[in-house]
């Protein structure tokens, strides 16, 4: 089984290179942020067509994630226990539509073997700035994300699980082109909160299966559009699949396809794929 996670930066404006990408790659489930639409004028027939099954989860032209499997979709979740909400009273977290999870791989292809598992689509809050009133709410979101993860680890050690997603944090200074502008320019992303905030998942067991194999520096999964920061190589690696031991344990690959942030329309972020085996 191929699972992956994109932030599309808006689905209808790259539904041509979503259906190509999917097309080309073979991925069977693909986690999507960003698709910055509502129900109603959700690309549906993308997905149908070239035989997906989808779960939406989106309110307005901001935020948005989505699953699309060809391998089973069931149980589908939209927000996690207790997420919270953003400032007095704030938005309902219904409304925010920043994580989603389902079961997939209930109905495998020929010849493939991978047990199900319960996969989750996160576009975790930017925290806007270091003093700004969105970054407790991030750390808040991601503590309450942990500890769900925490708890469903603790009542099945051999659960299969993946976070996966745009995780707004680049928790090793590797992890952006360089770390002294981010310093100079109090910048989020890489504040010691933020980064206790992602080592937290890690202390609590789940296991980012892409590092491994591709380390850094200079590997990233994120180019601002602006100031060319992709021709020169100025990236983030922000977006992860954060896996469950037993999960991790079946990992036979997994890679970031930059070559899809390139050319006439691309999302400013590159798909993160992982292949998993029995």
């Amino acid at each position: 089984m191929k699972i992956a996670t994109w932030n599309v930066n808006s689905l209808r404006a790259r539904a041509d290179r979503v259906e190509a990408w999917l097309d080309r790659t073979q991925t069977d489930v693909l986690a999507i942020q960003e698709t910055k639409c509502k129900d109603e004028n959700f690309p549906w027939e993308l997905f149908e067509r070239m035989g997906y099954e989808v779960a939406h989860f989106g309110y307005s032209q901001w935020n948005g994630v989505a699953i699309a499997s060809r391998v089973g979709l069931e149980d589908v979740q939209r927000a996690f226990p207790g997420q919270p909400h953003f400032g007095k009273g704030g938005i309902d977290p219904q409304e925010e539509a920043r994580a989603i999870a389902a079961t997939v791989g209930t109905e495998p292809r020929d010849g493939d073997t991978a047990a199900p598992l319960r996969i989750w689509s996160l576009y975790v809050p930017n925290g806007r700035a270091l003093d700004d009133e969105h970054m407790p709410y991030k750390l808040e979101w991601l503590d309450v994300l942990c500890q769900d993860a925490q708890a469903q680890l603790a009542a099945d050690p051999q659960t299969r699980l993946a976070l996966t997603g745009d995780w707004n944090i680049a928790p090793r200074d590797e992890d952006v082109w360089d770390m002294d502008f981010f310093l100079e320019n109090g910048l989020t992303h890489v504040s010691a909160p933020e980064r206790a905030a992602f080592s937290a998942f890690e202390d609590a067991g789940l296991v980012d299966v892409v590092r491994p194999r591709h380390p850094g520096p200079g590997v990233y999964t994120y180019w601002d559009y602006k100031q060319l920061r992709f021709p020169k190589k100025e990236g983030m690696r922000i977006d992860f699949v954060m896996a469950s031991p037993a999960l991790a344990e079946s990992v036979t690959d997994a890679y970031i396809d930059r070559e899809e942030r390139k050319g006439k329309g691309a999302s400013d972020h590159a798909p993160v794929v992982v292949e998993l085996g029995s």
